[in-house]
């Protein structure tokens, strides 16, 4: 389909990105752009690009421009792209939050070549290293404002996604990162709050190696999530954030008091309520 896309970031999205890209055929060259020489060295050493080069060059060469880098730097860079687009160009971004983006963008000459998706998978590894095969098979991609994009060229990146195995799901922006809030970033911010608490409160590091069971491993695995990405995805969903960290303090406020006053029977009701997540999540 394409002679030549660009991946800008060459980390865990984008290089599982270009690793599917190229398994189904979709590509014949992958250009990386990245931040670091290091990590172009890298990517090149593991297959995930063909070549690197600075994000003017790659542009004009490239069919599909594929941008997965941290939020905050998404907006500046996608302007850029986007002024430089030609007429037959494709952009696609890959970004846990879309309103600030796609508000940015919305009045651009050239808006409906973009096409706004958050492919909602992830690992809490990060690097060109974290790049894996078959990566969004069986998993949910949102497409958002679809409206707003060209409809032959959503159809094009519709196809890509559902060959790579996704499921599609359709959003406007705004509604996209309520819900990302709750079923992500909530998650993030819960596990890296866990992590510092059993640092804070369990000194002996090889106790906490030692003990620390399935629960605990599976639980705190997002706190080692890099920073760099998730402070920025905090801050530009702030408002959806802390709605829904305001209500898991409650939630927590509800274990507390059933603890403090020795209440089994409210405990007990706490955690049959939760038991009904068993009906949506297998």
């Amino acid at each position: 389909m394409f002679n030549n896309i660009t991946i800008v970031g060459v980390g865990l999205i984008s290089g599982s990105f270009a690793l599917a890209m190229k398994k189904h055929g979709f590509v014949k060259n992958v250009i990386g752009v990245s931040r670091t020489k290091a990590s172009e060295i890298k990517a090149l050493e593991l297959g995930l690009i063909d070549e690197a080069l600075p994000l003017e060059e790659a542009i004009k060469k490239s069919d599909l421009i594929y941008v997965a880098i941290p939020v905050d730097a998404t907006v500046p860079i996608m302007q850029q792209i986007m002024d430089a687009l030609a007429d037959n160009q494709i952009v696609v971004d890959a970004g846990s939050t879309k309103f600030v983006l796609c508000e940015a963008i919305k009045n651009h000459p050239k808006r409906k070549q973009f096409v706004a998706t958050h492919p909602m998978w992830g690992t809490e590894y990060s690097g060109p290293e974290a790049a894996v095969h078959n990566a969004f098979a069986g998993r949910a991609c949102v497409i958002c404002d679809k409206e707003k994009s060209d409809k032959n060229i959503v159809a094009k990146v519709e196809k890509i996604y559902t060959t790579l195995g996704m499921n599609l799901v359709y959003m406007e922006a705004a509604a996209h990162d309520m819900h990302a809030a709750y079923v992500s970033h909530i998650s993030h911010i819960t596990s890296f709050a866990l992590a510092n608490t059993v640092l804070e409160k369990e000194k002996e590091e090889d106790a906490i190696f030692q003990l620390a069971g399935g629960g605990f491993e599976s639980t705190v695995r997002l706190a080692k999530s890099n920073p760099a990405m998730w402070a920025p995805i905090f801050m530009q969903n702030r408002e959806n954030v802390l709605d829904v960290l305001n209500e898991h303090i409650s939630q927590l406020r509800k274990f507390k008091s059933a603890l403090e006053k020795e209440n089994m029977e409210f405990l007990n009701e706490l955690m049959q309520n939760a038991n009904k997540i068993k009906r949506i999540i297998k």
